[in-house]
């Protein structure tokens, strides 16, 4: 089990991949956190071999009892906390299923990572994690 960010991910099934030299260790991580990166380039690494697009999906609702509370909240103004908690929780299993994914082809990093949402219906959003997955070694 890893804990990122208060959710506990089970990382038992992955396949071993070497550890990114020179990075200090990052226990029960599948990819360590600073080998993923918004940019094309790894700074102290070169890219060895690009191993595909690799995405992470999820579609989450608040539910009723948090739609509830959501709309309370909305009424008074200012920040929704309920909803920025279904948010945060939808991106980081997003971002934990695109790291499994990148594992699964091999790699060691992922580059050029986004995230992108859509509102499929009133109070349920997909978001989406994606980046290209690589094998990195130090230069």
């Amino acid at each position: 089990m890893v804990s990122y960010r208060g959710a506990r991910v089970t990382t038992s099934e992955l396949p071993d991949i070497p550890h990114p030299p020179g990075l200090p260790p990052a226990p029960g991580w599948p990819i360590h956190p600073a080998m993923i990166t918004s940019t094309f380039d790894l700074p102290g690494f070169r890219v060895v071999r690009s191993l595909g697009i690799v995405r992470g999906l999820t579609v989450r609702s608040p539910g009723v009892g948090g739609g509830i509370a959501a709309s309370f909240q909305a009424m008074g103004g200012g920040t929704v906390t309920t909803l920025i908690d279904v948010c945060e929780r939808a991106r980081e299993e997003a971002f934990l299923t695109m790291m499994r994914h990148a594992v699964r082809f091999g790699a060691n990093a992922i580059i050029g990572f986004r995230y992108d949402t859509t509102e499929l219906a009133q109070s349920l959003t997909e978001v989406l994690a994606y980046g290209t997955a690589v094998y990195a070694e130090r230069e």
